[in-house]
């Protein structure tokens, strides 16, 4: 299915030289499918400088072009995320390595009893595992994941991001089935009805950045509505929205070119649900919920209910660019 273009909403001018925003630069491509894709050296417009130090580097396509000599002797690995010192080793970070989910998580199962050390049930996430300790989650030893695996899912409608469902609907795993060996788990969540990008990986460090509202990781999203957004409530949530948990303002929004019905939306939050619960503030009903950027990866060649591994550049950008 094409991309649709969205249409600038009208605005009083500024002084000054007009800028545009990721979310412009992203839509206004779209048809071109080249704005923030994946093969981001062919976009002249769309080259992203890179700063290292005092050194800027182009990113380099990924499509099928190695790193330069200077991208390799300037980054890091991107297996490099052990360190040797004893803070490392804290029992949440040592499950996360596990690949069953992120360090927030994996302390979460800590207090709540999930986890056995030796035998014994262990409540401290802080806990220093020592390379004698046997760890144990559900029955089953446990050990860090040595290879480090990055999938980027399109996931389609009616699938659940949990690793298994009571229900027993299908879940994202089902769809990865054999084909990755690594245990992975998804980083952040689409409800079961919402569609679009998600990553999913083994590496808890990423997850912990990717997930943590610190880092600000910018995701946009195509919001099809049950009734036409009128300019006052519009107005209303580009200005922000207060919601029982406190209140939230996206970073950039328009209409869908020629749908008054369908918006865009640039916003950084990962609160559950935060964007249902925008509309649904205003009685607005979401209808469609499609996220089509993450943190610089897009839907491009990716189509509903396929996912492919990230490249070597690509987790570089997630992991010191994004």
């Amino acid at each position: 299915m094409k991309s649709k273009k969205i249409s600038h909403s009208k605005a009083k001018p500024k002084a000054g030289p007009k800028t545009s925003s990721n979310f412009e630069k992203f839509y206004k491509n779209a048809d071109k499918k080249e704005a923030f894709g994946p093969n981001l050296e062919r976009n002249p417009v769309k080259k992203r400088v890179l700063k290292i130090s005092d050194t800027a580097i182009e990113s380099p396509s990924v499509k099928g072009v190695k790193p330069s000599k200077e991208l390799k002797r300037k980054l890091p690995s991107v297996n490099n995320y052990t360190n040797t010192s004893s803070e490392d080793f804290r029992l949440n970070k040592y499950i996360a390595h596990c690949g069953l989910c992120s360090r927030r998580e994996a302390a979460a199962w800590v207090k709540a009893g999930k986890i056995q050390v030796n035998g014994k049930l262990m409540d401290n996430p802080s806990y220093i595992v020592q390379k004698t300790d046997k760890i144990v989650y559900e029955g089953k030893a446990i050990k860090p994941e040595v290879h480090k695996v990055y999938v980027l899912m399109n996931k389609p409608k009616n699938v659940v991001t949990t690793l298994s469902d009571e229900k027993e609907r299908r879940t994202v795993l089902d769809l990865l089935g054999d084909r990755v060996a690594e245990r992975v788990y998804p980083v952040g969540r689409l409800d079961r009805n919402s569609t679009g990008l998600l990553l999913l990986t083994n590496d808890g460090d990423l997850a912990q950045k990717l997930s943590h509202p610190s880092h600000q990781i910018k995701k946009i999203y195509h919001v099809g509505l049950n009734k036409n957004l009128t300019k006052n409530d519009f107005e209303k949530i580009t200005l922000g929205i207060k919601l029982e948990d406190g209140f939230i303002k996206v970073d950039s929004m328009d209409y869908v070119e020629g749908k008054k019905d369908e918006v865009g939306i640039e916003i950084h939050s990962g609160k559950n649900r935060i964007i249902r619960r925008i509309f649904e503030q205003l009685d607005y009903e979401v209808k469609k919920l499609d996220r089509v950027y993450y943190g610089g990866l897009t839907k491009k060649n990716l189509p509903s209910g396929k996912f492919r591994f990230l490249l070597a550049q690509e987790v570089i950008m997630l992991k010191h660019f994004t």
